[in-house]
């Protein structure tokens, strides 16, 4: 794939397949469904068969935030001329909060616009909401530039550094999330005597599953797939009501593109059928969710990462010795929380050494397929985790070690929570912090101002829970001090 971003002064007329569609079951209409072009939008809406779109801009989170349109109004008004939203979308917390502190906006600025522009590579069908049509958008500063910060352009300029070594991504993203029953409420507990996981057991690998779970993948299945995303697997993990998801292979940024849409299916159809879904990396003690990213490496269509004979090649060992050199420096764009950090527990199935090993689960990168099929499982970023930035810290270590070719260590033969000779994952997000602000590698690969904004939001984070009062405190303190 190329890195190269879409124009932003005139918008490209994208070449698609004619529009597919499926029969309404309610009227004799046929309705659009999967990826849609300018064109094929306008078909659709003039039919009437489309009466909304929504024009999404994900955030520093990895929310889709954006406006629903008149699909007429955005047909006549915004496709060619993109829209404004204001500018804190990039600069504020998971509220939604206005905080100080961001060089992006503030309160000295009064807080103003940016222009949104769609990018139309990403227009598609949402099943999930009645003749709706989505679109991702991308943030265009006053140099008609795309502003560095933002998530999506992050990762073209991981992409663009990549390419300068003649070399792309293919990435593959599985992620794991917890369906519970009920609405969730934040007065409402989690666990014993409140909202509780849809099954009871360990059903991983199951195929038994309980009819309310059933349903649910059925509904959430056949609705990705009409939005041209189709699974390519669905399984339900250890933890009681634990899922896990995978997708096939594709470039980085629509792998991403798709994973926030994924999510957005996820949590609709969940709420519909009277479930709350998490994606949270630890929703609960003893319970963690991952992110985890498949990548390989090509170079004009040519697998690069095995040799003829199925090894790792010089590439790939240097990209591994990348990846663990680089990403205990990176931590706050795959770990964004504090909660990401009670994740990394041995016995957990994720990481707390940056070792890596040939399909061993123990440690940080995985070595695993066969032939050209051979890749790397990245398998430190949790659920929480927005696909864009962990994307890119994946893709920044690779290309730090293709640079700098750092020393890499034996591959791990056995159980790598036992490896003390290898660098710890960071234990906090404080220390995450704190190593991400002072890292060479972040400030070369990222630019200081990049690593000051998401630093930034990670304190942000540090200072909301510094004078909260937890449940578990409580419980552990209330009548003992």
């Amino acid at each position: 794939m190329t890195a190269t971003p879409p124009s932003f002064k005139k918008l490209p007329r994208l070449t698609t397949p004619s529009v597919q569609s499926i029969q309404d079951p309610s009227s004799s209409r046929q309705l659009p469904v999967g990826r849609l072009g300018l064109d094929e939008l306008r078909s659709v809406v003039k039919a009437g068969l489309v009466d909304t779109v929504v024009l999404a801009l994900p955030n520093l989170q990895g929310q889709l935030k954006g406006k629903r349109y008149g699909a007429r109004h955005f047909i006549d008004r915004v496709a060619g001329r993109g829209a404004e939203m204001c500018k804190y979308i990039l600069a504020t917390d998971i509220d939604m909060s206005p905080v100080d502190g961001f060089d992006l906006t503030s309160w000295s600025t009064g807080y103003e616009d940016v222009a949104v522009v769609p990018d139309f590579a990403t227009l598609r069908m949402v099943p999930w909401l009645p003749r709706t049509a989505l679109v991702l958008g991308d943030a265009i500063g006053p140099d008609e530039q795309p502003l560095d910060v933002a998530p999506r352009q992050i990762l073209r300029d991981q992409l663009t550094q990549l390419a300068a070594h003649g070399l792309q991504a293919q990435v593959g993203l599985e992620t794991e999330f917890v369906l519970y029953r009920g609405a969730y409420a934040k007065a409402m507990r989690v666990g014993s005597g409140g909202l509780g996981p849809v099954a009871e057991d360990n059903l991983d690998y199951a195929l038994d599953h309980p009819p309310a779970m059933d349903r649910y993948f059925r509904r959430l299945q056949g609705a990705l797939s009409r939005a041209g995303m189709p699974v390519e697997a669905i399984k339900t993990e250890g933890a009681p009501g634990q899922v896990e998801i995978t997708f096939p292979y594709g470039g980085a940024l629509s792998a991403c593109d798709r994973h926030l849409v994924f999510k957005h299916a996820v949590r609709t159809l969940a709420g519909r059928a009277g479930m709350t879904a998490t994606f949270m990396a630890s929703p609960q003690t003893g319970v963690v969710s991952g992110l985890h990213v498949h990548v390989s490496l090509t170079r004009s269509g040519n697998a690069m990462l095995p040799t003829p004979d199925g090894e790792l090649s010089l590439i790939g060992k240097q990209a591994v010795a990348g990846l663990l050199s680089a990403l205990p420096g990176l931590a706050p764009l795959y770990a964004p929380t504090v909660n990401s950090y009670k994740r990394y527990v041995p016995g957990s199935f994720a990481p707390t050494r940056m070792t890596w090993g040939f399909d061993n689960r123990t440690c940080a990168v995985r070595v695993v397929g066969h032939g050209d099929g051979l890749h790397l499982e990245v398998r430190l970023a949790g659920a929480d985790a927005n696909p864009y930035t962990a994307v890119s810290a994946v893709l920044a270590s690779i290309t730090h070690g293709l640079v700098k070719s750092p020393d890499l260590p034996s591959a791990c033969l056995s159980n790598a929570y036992e490896s003390a000779d290898a660098v710890s994952v960071p234990v906090t997000l404080d220390q995450a912090r704190s190593a991400f602000r002072h890292s060479p590698i972040a400030q070369a690969a990222f630019g200081v101002d990049l690593v000051e904004h998401y630093a930034h939001l990670s304190q942000i984070e540090l200072d909301h829970h510094r004078t909260v009062v937890t449940d578990a405190e409580q419980e552990r303190w209330f009548t003992r001090a």
